[in-house]
């Protein structure tokens, strides 16, 4: 069922399911659709502004394979080219990075309070991820008088690339989100990448936060054509190994795009969160968390509870919240396009359509949080309790807030110090331990009909 006519409903139309309705799986599985990856939809403004600017209709796919494909073949020019007709800002091969005197500027001039806070998140983040990073494991077998030597060996990767949106915000706690989990893995070498705006790469509390990480090769850049420099490489910017970070949908299907080229993290999509509540939840409480991801709009929220007295609860919140928020309209937006407030029947039957839905951020807000927890499985990030907001983890307390979306969680995970590291399989026999294993080898190829790896074997023991 749809919300009721009564005055709140004029005042935000979000939709209500009641899971036991006959018509609540048509209206679950359309919200299941509209938080699914989607990679070709363009609004009638975008498609009228791609045909400005490459002459036909491209798809968002289309239009993203062109800006890739074109920074492949031309490097830094087309990079400037794009930045310049998309960003309407004209650089060039010096001004397009920002120097190390803009750098030290910024940090100078940061407030002391904001550069503090930075250090104590940098400080959570790095207790977590080594608390998290993986070792090297060694195994010797003894085989009769033989011996075998097996060791996993994790080293970082060189070279990692960073995107920093700045469209609508400037977003430092992404900064720390990636770079420190990189530079706990050991990473030595971190580009990062922001468009050229206010909230972007001219944002000085981005500059300052990068020059107290140590991070010197920062970027003028952004969209498609930001991960391709750093994908393929161009005048004065390496290929990197690896890229990470949010943005928009372009910069999504770019990474998608260019992935083989380099490894990424996840192709992301809006914000999500699922508050699970029960009784004992505040409304209030739980309204906040709703609106703080549906204020990045686009951006999902979602409350499935049993307990159907706290639905208007939250509603009447949610009304009297956003008219107090700067950002309530855009919050207001996605509440009623991409959320839903859904009455389930029971904790378990909630528990199952989280687990469907697969959510980027899981607020549990019950009394026994622990025992819901035991039933979810697909999260990215789930925080437990009425007392922890998703707050916490998008700024302050360790694990990463790069996290999968659009249903991924089923199979992906957050980004943490580990994705940052290759690993190894070392083998090491001797020739007793050959001699022993070497029947099964034999057998095996002899199945698989690889005559040359029996041989491999033979040869050795003649």
């Amino acid at each position: 069922m749809t919300s009721e006519s009564d005055t709140t409903a004029s005042e935000l139309n979000i939709p209500v399911i009641n899971l036991s309705d006959e018509q609540a799986h048509v209206l679950f599985e359309e919200l299941r659709e509209k938080l699914s990856p989607q990679g070709n939809v363009v609004s009638p403004s975008g498609r009228q502004r791609t045909i400005e600017l490459f002459g036909e209709p491209l798809s968002p796919q289309q239009v993203v394979e062109r800006i890739c494909d074109d920074v492949h073949r031309e490097g830094l020019s087309a990079a400037l080219s794009y930045t310049a007709k998309l960003d309407h800002k004209e650089l060039n091969a010096t001004t397009i990075r920002v120097s190390q005197e803009e750098l030290k500027q910024a940090h100078q001039a940061a407030d002391n309070d904001y550069l503090q806070t930075i250090r104590q998140v940098h400080k959570n983040v790095t207790e977590f991820q080594q608390a998290i990073l993986s070792s090297d494991v060694q195994l010797v077998r003894d085989i009769g008088p033989g011996r075998v030597e097996l060791r996993q060996r994790y080293l970082p990767m060189k070279r990692v690339g960073i995107c920093i949106p700045g469209g609508a915000a400037a977003y430092p706690s992404t900064l720390l989100m990636t770079a420190v989990p990189a530079q706990v893995a050991g990473v030595q070498e971190i580009v990062v990448v922001a468009p050229p705006t206010e909230f972007g790469s001219y944002n000085t509390d981005l500059l300052a936060a990068c020059f107290e990480l140590g991070i010197t090769e920062v970027y003028r850049m952004g969209g498609a054509q930001a991960v391709a420099a750093m994908a393929y490489g161009i005048e004065g910017l390496e290929q990197v190994d690896k890229i990470v970070g949010p943005g928009n949908l372009f910069v999504a299907l770019a990474k998608r795009h260019v992935f083989g080229q380099v490894d990424i993290d996840s192709i992301a999509g809006p914000s999500e969160v699922i508050v699970l509540a029960d009784e004992t939840a505040n409304a209030a409480f739980v309204a906040s968390d709703l609106i703080s991801q549906a204020e990045h709009s686009p951006g999902s929220a979602i409350l499935i509870t049993w307990h159907e007295a706290l639905l208007e609860a939250v509603r009447n919140e949610l009304i009297e919240q956003l008219n107090q928020l700067s950002r309530g309209d855009l919050a207001r937006e996605s509440l009623e396009d991409y959320s839903a407030l859904i009455l389930a029947d029971s904790a378990e039957q909630a528990a199952e359509v989280t687990d469907r839905l697969a959510t980027e951020h899981l607020h549990i807000s019950t009394s026994k949080p622990e025992e819901l927890l035991n039933k979810v499985q697909n999260a990215g990030a789930i925080f437990l309790g009425h007392y922890t907001p998703v707050a916490t983890g998008d700024y302050i307390a360790g694990p990463s807030h790069v996290l999968p979306t659009g249903g991924t969680a089923r199979f992906a995970n957050g980004l943490c110090a580990n994705d940052f590291l290759k690993r190894s399989s070392i083998i090491s026999y001797d020739k007793d331990a050959l001699n022993a294993d070497a029947n099964g080898i034999r057998l095996l190829a002899d199945k698989e009909g690889l005559t040359a790896h029996r041989n491999s074997v033979d040869i050795r023991l003649k």
